[in-house]
């Protein structure tokens, strides 16, 4: 089980506060099922909020402390039936290729000394264009109604 200071602990709850739940634990309890989608969104995210579908307060703060306990996590924050828990990265996630990027960056490099510019397209601003163009070829000049007379 991890330990954070006060100011860790509530610069996570600030980050948490715009998370939705990402693991739901139903009135049936915690299940090895449950444990690992939770292990699994802890790798995943780090910071993740839980929803206890149990009225029970006693039954929920049980669940937090043996999910914690099982899987090295820390309690950041138990509102209602809401559980928010932090575990931090051991390891970065690796690139998937990283000859890929080496690639593609040489590649960026040769086009910057050689001065090969590309072409570039106007871009469409949607339904703006069509209107602009209609007025441009009308025979009143984009002006549309009555005339005045």
């Amino acid at each position: 089980m991890q330990t954070l200071s006060s100011a860790e602990r509530q610069a996570l709850r600030g980050r948490a506060h715009a998370l939705h739940p990402v693991v739901a634990i139903s009135e049936k309890g915690l299940s090895e099922t449950v444990l690992k989608e939770i292990d699994r969104c802890l790798t995943a995210h780090e910071l993740i909020k839980i929803r206890v579908f149990n009225d029970q307060q006693e039954d929920r703060e049980a669940y937090l402390d043996e999910i914690c306990a099982r899987l090295g996590a820390a309690s950041i924050q138990h509102i209602g039936k809401i559980l928010v828990l932090y575990r931090a990265r051991l390891e970065k996630p690796l690139p998937a290729d990283p000859s890929t990027k080496a690639r593609a960056g040489k590649a960026s490099t040769e086009r910057r000394l050689t001065g090969k510019a590309r072409s570039i397209s106007p871009r469409s601003t949607g339904a703006g264009d069509k209107q602009t163009d209609n007025k441009a070829a009308s025979p009143s000049g984009g002006r549309s109604g009555r005339r005045k007379g």
